[in-house]
């Protein structure tokens, strides 16, 4: 009888194949990439056998595989990463004298996010000091490709990452959203070039956005803060303008984290 990973005995009767296809879920979960080969080792069963729970986990969604005959996280294994990770330690904490500051500076509302699977999740916000402002939507899940900040956050991951994330397409039917998921790469070049991502009311009639990586020391993108405005006072030249301010305020949060 086996220990579970918490050293508690594990359970008497057998259950060996589901409980292969369980600890390759969960080396997917950890090492983020996996060979035949690998699990071949690490389970102590042939490769034909380690190919065939690889094969059931592709079809169920929790394994994706590249062209190199690498396995990665599917997207079901990601929307449950995603639906339980954790924001880095005191994310919301550090991040929101920043987002006001921004929101005092630009006079438009400011907001936190992360991504969630294919969403993007928002974690805080400071709504501007104009009459007519955006509201902030702390708690909203949103498709990440129809918000800036996702939109960002998107066009920091690799390739093998990006595809898994939208195995059916891109979800939701918005008129100015990216229409497929050649469109959304191709919009996500543009968002590496510049730095950062605009929504022109893909998410929200009326409104424009522009949004930010926020990058922790090592580099990687950890969180994105979006500016929100009214289109009727904040044009597309506009987001422009507004990325400065916005970029330096991801900056500096960045630096803190």
């Amino acid at each position: 009888m086996e220990n579970s990973v918490d050293g508690s005995p594990g359970p008497s009767y057998p259950v060996s194949g589901a409980g292969n296809a369980l600890r390759v879920v969960r080396l997917l979960h950890e090492l983020d990439e996996l060979r035949v080969m690998d699990v071949a080792d690490r389970l102590g069963v042939a490769r034909s056998t380690a190919h065939r729970i690889l094969a059931m986990l592709v079809h169920e969604g929790f394994a994706a595989q590249d062209r190199h005959k690498v396995y990665r996280p599917g997207p079901a294994l990601q929307a449950i990463r995603g639906s339980h990770a954790a924001p880095p330690p005191d994310l919301v904490t550090i991040a929101h004298p920043h987002l006001r500051r921004l929101a005092d500076t630009v006079r438009e509302t400011t907001h936190l996010m992360v991504l969630e699977g294919n969403g993007a999740r928002f974690l805080d916000g400071v709504e501007g000091p104009q009459a007519l402002r955006v509201s902030y939507r702390t708690g909203t899940l949103l498709p990440a490709h129809v918000t800036s900040g996702g939109k960002a956050l998107l066009a920091a991951l690799p390739a093998d990452r990006l595809r898994p994330l939208f195995p059916n397409g891109l979800p939701g039917d918005r008129a100015k959203a990216p229409k497929d998921f050649e469109s959304l790469v191709n919009e996500l070049v543009s968002v590496r070039r510049d730095g950062y991502a605009i929504n022109l009311q893909e998410s929200e009639r009326g409104v424009h956005a522009v949004g930010a990586c926020v990058r922790d020391r090592t580099g990687a993108a950890v969180a994105a803060v979006a500016v929100a405005a009214p289109s009727v006072r904040c044009t597309r030249a506009s987001l422009a303008a507004l990325s400065r301010p916005l970029l330096a305020a991801v900056q500096d949060i960045g630096q803190v984290l």
